[in-house]
């Protein structure tokens, strides 16, 4: 379970990604996993059998690329929340977003 969802919330994204599944194409499903693997806390890990995967519908070549945008991706993100960053049409009488509490 993901940093900040209840049970409840875990349960209903996992139900929407098992009926997501049946309509997303197969190399982005292994994508998907891809993304939720190196956004993982800790140290990140590809297993053998994601890499597996990963190799039915990518080359090598694509399998970085798409691991470098993630990462990017990611990595800005973290740093907008790090600095709690807000859009420029945002003013002090706009409420910040909901955060979940910290662990």
């Amino acid at each position: 379970m993901r940093k900040g969802l209840t049970a409840e919330e875990a349960d209903a994204a996992a139900g929407d990604l098992a009926q997501a599944v049946g309509v997303l194409p197969p190399a982005t499903i292994a994508a998907l996993k891809l993304a939720d693997a190196l956004t993982e806390h800790g140290k990140p890990q590809v297993a053998p059998a994601l890499m597996a995967e990963l190799l039915e519908h990518f080359d090598h070549g694509q399998i970085l690329e798409l691991g470098y945008a993630l990462s990017v991706a990611s990595g800005w993100q973290r740093m907008i929340e790090a600095f709690d960053v807000r859009p420029d049409y945002w003013t002090e009488a706009t409420p910040a977003p909901e955060r979940p509490p910290s662990s």
